[in-house]
């Protein structure tokens, strides 16, 4: 099992290179695997800047008397339920291969894609009027 594991840190670690093309199963599992992280990573940074820019609207707003949630409260609610669902939909989407070798590329292919595009949703609620 150990030899597995190296084998797979040593694919992850070269990755890089091998990502404009590549040409095995394994290749194609890592480079997606990357390409996930890279989406997670451009999220949470775009994460703090939406956050940041929810709490200055509920600083600069009355406080809620109707009991309603304020602009950063409402983002965490409705992040904690995406998170979920993104996971949940992916795998989903890893079913049409469940049990083989491309299920991972799948899954890390789709966790990239809805990642981005909520990525593109935060920073437009961040750029809003009200945000």
């Amino acid at each position: 099992m150990s030899l597995l594991i190296a084998l797979l840190i040593a694919q992850v670690g070269g990755a890089t290179s091998g990502c404009k093309n590549p040409t095995t199963q394994l290749d194609m599992n890592s480079c997606a695997t990357q390409d996930y992280r890279v989406a997670d990573r451009e999220l949470n940074e775009q994460w703090a800047i939406t956050i940041a820019d929810m709490r200055r609207a509920d600083s600069a707003t009355r406080p809620h008397r109707d009991g309603q949630p304020g602009y950063y409260d409402q983002l965490l609610e409705a992040q904690r339920m995406w998170i979920p669902f993104r996971d949940a939909h992916c795998a989903s989407e890893g079913y049409e291969a469940r049990g083989g070798s491309m299920q991972p590329m799948l899954v890390s292919g789709c966790k990239a894609r809805l990642t981005r595009e909520r990525t593109a949703q935060l920073r437009n609620l961040a750029n809003s009027p009200d945000g």
